[in-house]
């Protein structure tokens, strides 16, 4: 906590650093774009790993959060969150328990696709007296989890229904194999193409089984695509909150709130070398933005990244600071233990980043 009051040029290097104001920005333009559309918002807390953060998008209106692990879920629960979608298969033994045990606190959901799972779901609830939420996860193209066909999807809703300790709410669906297509008529297209696949396989399970409460999908890339296709309720868009590189270009109207503060360490000509590598800086989809004009990247190693300049020489000094825009949020954010939040370039708060190992 001794980072707080420092002036952001005198904090210790490494360092995570939220600018609060840009991140409320980016939360205010969600909601107002979330708005306009038929479905509603429920963030993805996995890019950002923080109470606060998701505080902030409840209160702007966020019906819940979404979260990958049970460890993420856990953390909102814990923090007073009380609807929460895990969206993901959930079949570690001591995970299901855990599950369980939170739905006694709060509105759980997980994501199934395996008959064997919604069993094991439905009987460490019925241990416990409690009801887990499942929705069932229909495979839209991706090619990761989810039931292969509409049919399966249907059977297995059919099958939520008739388990004790399980409640059915709906379907979901993941097109993150159109979020990050470059061309943004292709991506209307292939993600309105793998929503038709959801959305009518909802239709299906509605007829057959059930009425459908929640039909959820959408990332930062797609969410206002995805989220004007009649039949979706929710999107769970998450990393527009902090921005990066990889997102930056997908989607306009968001500030980057997310950088990481570097030290200049070393400097020969040409090149600097600064104090932020691979193990302070996401770069598996995308290296840092070059911290300024003229910058190339040279290398990233562990712990430091390099640029090159053109021209005569490098526009920094040892011991100069700079703040690097990570190239993916998300493992940007699981590097560091915790945020320095930012305003009027001051350090005014330490948040922890929760869950990072995914351990409950």
């Amino acid at each position: 906590m001794d980072q707080i009051g420092r002036r952001v040029d005198q904090v210790e290097t490494p360092a995570l650093l939220l600018e609060l104001p840009v991140a409320r920005a980016n939360i205010d333009q969600m909601a107002t774009r979330i708005a306009a559309l038929s479905a509603s918002l429920r963030p993805h807390v996995k890019a950002h790993k923080s109470v606060e953060l998701a505080r902030l998008q409840l209160e702007s209106g966020a019906v819940g959060v979404t979260t990958a692990t049970v460890a993420e879920a856990r953390a909102m629960v814990d923090a007073g969150i009380d609807d929460v979608l895990i969206a993901n298969q959930v079949v570690v033994p001591s995970a299901v328990d855990a599950v369980a045990e939170l739905a006694g606190r709060a509105a759980i959901i997980v994501a199934v696709d395996d008959a064997a799972n919604l069993e094991a779901l439905g009987a460490a609830a019925s241990a416990l007296g409690v009801e887990v939420g499942v929705l069932v996860e229909l495979d839209v193209g991706m090619g990761r989890a989810g039931a292969r066909t509409q049919d399966d999807a249907v059977a297995l809703a059919q099958a939520a229904a008739l388990t004790s300790g399980v409640a059915f709410r709906g379907l979901m669906g993941y097109e993150g194999h159109c979020a990050d297509e470059p061309d943004p008529e292709r991506r209307v297209e292939r993600t309105r193409a793998a929503m038709e696949l959801l959305t009518s396989a909802s239709e299906r399970v509605a007829t057959a089984v059930m009425p459908v409460e929640i039909v959820s999908a959408g990332a930062t890339g797609t969410f206002e695509i995805t989220g004007g296709v009649p039949g979706v309720t929710e999107v769970q868009a998450g990393s527009y909150v902090l921005m990066d590189g990889f997102h930056a270009p997908l989607v306009s109207g968001f500030g980057s709130a997310l950088t990481v503060a570097a030290t200049a360490v070393s400097v020969h000509g040409s090149s600097v070398v600064f104090d932020a590598g691979r193990k302070s800086i996401g770069a598996d989809l995308r290296p840092p933005a070059p911290p300024a004009p003229g910058a190339e990247l040279a290398f990233i190693h562990e712990e430091h990244v390099g640029f090159r300049f053109a021209g005569e020489g490098a526009p920094y000094r040892v011991g100069d600071r700079i703040r690097l825009v990570p190239g993916y949020a998300p493992t940007t954010v699981n590097l560091f233990g915790s945020y320095l939040v930012v305003q009027d370039d001051e350090v005014v708060d330490v948040w922890s980043v929760c869950a990072r190992h995914g351990a409950w």
